[in-house]
């Protein structure tokens, strides 16, 4: 289960990659527009706001997580949904997809069937958080694979995303011609360090940590979640009421020609 108002404890931080994506997206005057993996739904309206002629829409796993989207629903239409299961309509011109796909398996198959399903000229642009050895997730690792927890968590902790250049080949190698533009950009969130717990440990909630806590009992959470605290206190110490927490981001996107 999302906790949108964990998740957005970091808003403005968890924004930026969202635009700096959008904004080598060229569309013009796309028919349907298209956020899969949209959360609680205000940078989905911006989306809107951009491309005021096109039919919006955004689909998020999450009912928590569509539930607060009411103040957005004027301009976008959401509905909670699986994206392993979306498929393109005829007019989705403009596919964006940040932070989701990390969370679906084989989402690289996922991505071969939308360049196939697209129209010509659509655009396709993704997302995916690259920090799986920051060492604020190998700490979780080395955590998840002790004895005390091993058995619980060994399908829950994994690094299931790939490199730029790897993403950028699997489009450049669908039999429909791409141009592509993949790079990767790691960001220095300072971190304010103003409260009994450390600011990544409450990151990491927001995200990482959800299924981890769904899969444990309380005790067992509890636990864990003070080692974990522990040891990112170690690698991520304050200086000047601030924590540097460095956050890798992988992004793609591809235009079909026309």
């Amino acid at each position: 289960m999302w906790d949108p108002g964990v998740y957005q404890r970091y808003g403005s931080e968890r924004a930026r990659p969202f635009f700096d994506l959008v904004n080598r997206v060229a569309a013009e005057q796309p028919r349907s527009v298209v956020d899969l993996g949209c959360g609680p739904g205000e940078l989905t309206a911006t989306l809107a706001e951009r491309w005021p002629s096109a039919r919006v829409s955004g689909i998020d796993s999450s009912a928590e997580m569509i539930g607060k989207s009411r103040a957005y629903r004027d301009s976008v239409a959401f509905r909670v949904g699986d994206l392993a299961e979306w498929h393109p309509e005829a007019d989705t011109d403009v596919v964006v997809t940040n932070a989701a796909l990390q969370w679906v398996p084989g989402h690289q198959e996922l991505l071969r069937g939308w360049v196939h399903e697209l129209p010509a000229g659509a655009w396709l642009a993704m997302q995916v958080p690259g920090n799986f050895q920051a060492p604020s997730h190998r700490a979780l690792q080395e955590i998840a694979r002790s004895g005390a927890y091993r058995e619980m968590l060994k399908d829950v902790v994994r690094a299931p995303v790939a490199d730029p250049s790897d993403y950028a080949a699997l489009f450049l190698g669908a039999s429909r011609a791409v141009s592509v533009d993949a790079w990767e950009t790691t960001y220095v969130h300072l971190l304010p360090a103003d409260g009994p717990e450390h600011p990544v440990l409450r990151w990491m909630e927001g995200t990482a940590l959800r299924p981890v806590k769904a899969a444990l009992d309380d005790t067992r959470w509890r636990s864990l979640r003070a080692e974990l605290s522990a040891r990112l206190a170690a690698v991520y110490p304050a200086r000047s009421g601030h924590v540097a927490f460095e956050f890798r981001r992988i992004f793609v996107v591809a235009h079909l020609k026309e």
